[in-house]
């Protein structure tokens, strides 16, 4: 299966001005068909330093796709980079300058002088047109290898992918293969304890198992490549019956599951009705609840942090003025070195005091104390 890399071109990304999401829609894509990616990389609006990165990539991998800087301005510089890569000059397309012109027609708009520069693509280059925009693409090939320059604009960008790119790739390259990812969420164990349990399975080839850890849940992410989706899943299948036996109770759900909505699932089935109260994570735990909505019935966030006397009470206050089943008071109390997370639980079967120390980054503890508390709540 070939390789590829990603360049994403502009200064306003390397400046944090706007956020880069073409990558990801390219990775997205690339992954179904089989196809790896090896490295992304930004760059700035230079010719000389974009012409660099080409090369590199060229030496690494049969596919190099750039996003970005085919406007028609002087710091679009996209396609004086790709030519100066491959050592050719650029020339003038004469069809692609009437395309533009008809773009800009349709948009009721003469077009300027400069918007002649993007009717010039790299010599023997692979003209691509641009139905949804002005800027069209191109495709240099050489010996295997294949340089795709498409535009910044995601929704431009997205349609020259799906309706010329992929066509393109699958036939050059006779993709057959697919890769399937299947993602198992945990809660209730840290990323160390579950790499102890799962380290062998860690190193296998196909499929791969891989973590990711966030503040009070792990993903376990199990990759396959197939020659079908049926042959993929074929791979995932035992794999992750081996990972859930291992991680039991610990498995929350898989894919798009969410620890809120399995929580309320499992006080559906008990009949059970919920309210929160919450101090400290400012309003999330209520709004992630409220997203759900199915057996929640209403949360209160405290302005002011309380003390854990006043939290239990709170709490026990707003259970009965709801007529709850459930409630849960949390709140985060800030220390000199770690902080202090308190859940009050109030079932029709107990109530429960419980104190967990965070010492993490501050910022992260709201996350983690609604990992936390949505975790208590789905193991009532």
């Amino acid at each position: 299966m070939p390789s590829a890399e990603i360049i994403t071109i502009g200064t306003e990304i390397l400046l944090g001005e706007i956020l880069d999401t073409n990558s990801r829609t390219i990775a997205c894509k690339f992954r179904d068909v089989g196809i790896d990616i090896y490295r992304k990389t930004t760059v700035g609006d230079n010719a000389q330093r974009i012409a660099r990165e080409i090369r590199r990539s060229m030496e690494r991998c049969e596919i190099v796709i750039t996003t970005g800087g085919l406007g028609p301005t002087v710091d679009d510089p996209t396609r004086e980079a790709v030519a100066l890569a491959m050592g050719v000059e650029l020339e003038f397309r004469a069809d692609l300058w009437v395309q533009i012109r008809e773009r800009f027609r349709r948009f009721n708009r003469i077009p300027t002088e400069n918007n002649r520069r993007q009717a010039y693509v790299p010599e023997d280059a692979i003209a691509v047109e641009n139905p949804v925009g002005t800027a069209p693409a191109f495709i240099i090939e050489q010996g295997r290898r294949s340089i795709i320059a498409l535009p910044g604009v995601p929704r431009e960008m997205e349609h020259l992918l799906k309706s010329a790119v992929m066509p393109y790739l699958r036939e050059r390259y006779q993709l057959g293969e697919l890769i399937k990812i299947r993602v198992l969420h945990t809660a209730g164990a840290g990323e160390s304890q579950i790499d102890a349990l799962i380290d062998d399975l860690e190193r296998l080839s196909n499929p791969t198992v891989g973590l990711a850890a966030h503040s009070g849940q792990v993903d376990v992410r199990i990759t396959a490549k197939g020659d079908s989706e049926q042959d993929a899943d074929d791979r995932i299948q035992p794999v992750e019956k081996v990972l859930r036996e291992r991680l039991g109770a610990w498995v929350y759900g898989a894919d798009q599951d969410t620890l809120e909505t399995v929580a309320l699932a499992h006080l559906h089935l008990k009949g059970w009705k919920l309210v929160v109260v919450e101090a400290g994570l400012g309003g999330e735990f209520v709004r992630r609840l409220a997203a759900v909505g199915d057996g929640f019935i209403g949360g209160e966030v405290l302005p002011v942090l309380p003390t854990l006397e006043e939290l239990i009470s709170i709490t026990d206050n707003f259970h009965q003025l709801r007529k709850a089943d459930v409630s849960l008071g949390v709140a985060i109390f800030p220390g000199a070195d770690k902080q202090e997370v308190c859940f009050i639980i109030n079932t029709p079967e107990e109530q429960k005091n419980i104190s967990r120390p965070y010492g993490g980054p501050p910022a992260y503890a709201p996350r983690w104390a609604l990992h936390y508390g949505l975790d208590l709540i789905r193991n009532l």
